[in-house]
């Protein structure tokens, strides 16, 4: 089958979680500068949620640069993707006007994890689709950052859970800050063929 729809639906999809990650911040009822503190725990979550999105959208691009079609396999293992980075806009608002208590902050975390496993599904059912010897599966190579990933997210959600949700945040943001470029092998891969 052709990947053309899958990108397209798949962008589609990404530009609307960002939209509605954005409508969590409420304007303000006052004129004045100081009443945006409020906004601040809301806009933080925003902002790290929107690099979130914007990494899944890049190396998602990436990523289908590399295929020359899908299956059935690869559509439903999309759609898994999409649909735990479309849960990102709940935990995030729920995270941001909560002021970055533990349990909403946990629970990102865990949406944050399921959005890495769901990833890693699709990727391994693009290489299985096109083999062992594709493109893909010759940029992916070892996947260090992937494998690392998961376990990052692990120890940012125990810390949230077990001492602190601010210190759980420091696992989430280092690992958004790991994959800020986009991935080099890929574009490596790219640029030779």
């Amino acid at each position: 089958m052709d990947k053309n729809r899958i990108e397209a639906f798949s962008d589609g999809v990404i530009a609307v979680i960002i939209t509605i990650i954005v409508l969590e911040m409420k304007v303000p009822h006052g004129p004045e500068f100081a009443s945006l503190l409020p906004l601040v725990p809301v806009f933080l979550t925003y902002v790290l949620s929107f690099v979130y999105v914007g990494i899944y959208w890049n190396n998602h691009h990436h990523m289908f640069k590399l295929t020359t079609s899908v299956n059935g396999a690869v559509l439903w293992a999309n759609l898994h993707l999409l649909f735990w980075l479309s849960l990102l806009p709940f935990t995030t608002g729920w995270m941001g006007e909560n002021h970055f208590e533990r349990w909403p902050t946990v629970l990102y975390g865990v949406n944050l994890l399921l959005c890495a496993v769901a990833y890693t599904v699709l990727q391994s059912c693009l290489i299985r689709h096109h083999g062992r010897d594709s493109l893909l599966a010759k940029a992916i190579s070892t996947d260090f950052k992937g494998k690392l990933s998961p376990i990052l997210y692990v120890g940012g959600i125990v810390t949230a859970w077990a001492l602190s949700a601010w210190a759980g945040l420091v696992f989430f943001v280092i690992v958004a800050l790991m994959w800020l470029v986009p991935d080099r092998r890929i574009e490596r891969m790219i640029s030779k063929h």
